[in-house]
C-alpha cells in the first residue's frame, strides 16, 4: 500500500477497516491528514503553548480553541468528499470561509446561473448540538433550497456526515437563544 520495505503484518491480510479508512483518507495531502487526527482527541496546546500559559485555562477559550479545531477538520473533510457527493456532483467549489458571508462554501455550476451555500459543522461524536450564528440562520433563511447544512459527526472514531438542504424548513428543530455578555477591553490614549 506504501511505496517502502516495510511489510507490516505480514503474515495475515490487511484488516478490512484498515483498507475502508486507507481508501477513504487516501487522496487527502499530509498536512490535512495531520490536522484531522489532531482534532479527534481535541488538540489545542499548540495555541497556548506560544505563549508559555500554565495555569488554569479560561472554559470557554479552551471550548472555543477545541470547537474551532473540529469545524477546521469538518471544512477539510467536506473539501476531500464534495467531489463524490451526489448532492454537489459537477459543482466547482469556493472556499468562503474568511469572508464572513454566512456559509462557509459556495458551489458554482456551469448549468445555472445560481450559487448554491454550503455551511459546515463538526461533531466530536455521533450526536451533540450545533448552533448557527444570526448571519448564518439569515441566510439559511433567505437562500431556502440552496442553502446545505454540511454535518460532520464522529470525529473521536471514524468520522461520517449528513447533509440537510434547507435545513431550517425540515426534521432540524432550531431555537433561538439569546445571551448577554459582558466584554472587557483595556484603553489607553497615545
Amino acid at each position: 500500500m506504501f511505496p517502502n520495505r516495510r511489510r507490516g503484518w505480514h503474515k495475515r491480510p490487511t484488516r478490512a477497516y484498515c483498507l475502508n479508512v486507507f481508501e477513504e483518507y487516501k487522496n487527502i495531502d499530509f498536512e490535512i491528514f495531520t490536522d484531522l487526527v489532531k482534532s479527534f482527541f481535541g488538540y489545542d496546546e499548540n495555541v497556548w503553548s506560544e505563549f508559555g500559559v500554565k495555569e488554569q485555562k479560561l472554559e470557554a477559550e479552551s471550548n472555543f480553541a477545541k470547537r474551532l479545531i473540529t469545524g477546521l477538520a469538518a471544512e477539510r473533510y467536506f473539501e476531500s468528499v464534495q467531489p463524490s457527493l451526489p448532492e454537489f456532483k459537477d459543482y466547482s467549489v469556493e472556499n468562503m470561509t474568511r469572508i464572513g458571508c454566512g456559509y462557509d462554501f459556495r458551489l458554482r455550476s456551469e448549468r445555472c446561473n445560481e450559487f448554491l451555500a454550503v455551511e459546515v459543522k463538526g461533531l466530536k461524536d455521533r450526536a451533540g448540538s450545533l448552533s448557527l450564528t444570526p448571519k448564518e440562520h439569515e441566510v439559511a433563511r433567505t437562500l431556502g433550497g440552496r442553502f446545505f447544512l454540511f454535518v460532520v459527526k464522529n470525529f473521536r472514531e471514524v468520522p461520517f456526515h449528513q447533509v440537510y438542504q434547507d435545513p431550517l424548513s425540515g426534521t432540524l428543530q432550531f431555537t433561538r437563544i439569546e445571551r448577554v455578555t459582558v466584554q472587557i477591553s483595556w484603553m489607553s490614549r497615545v
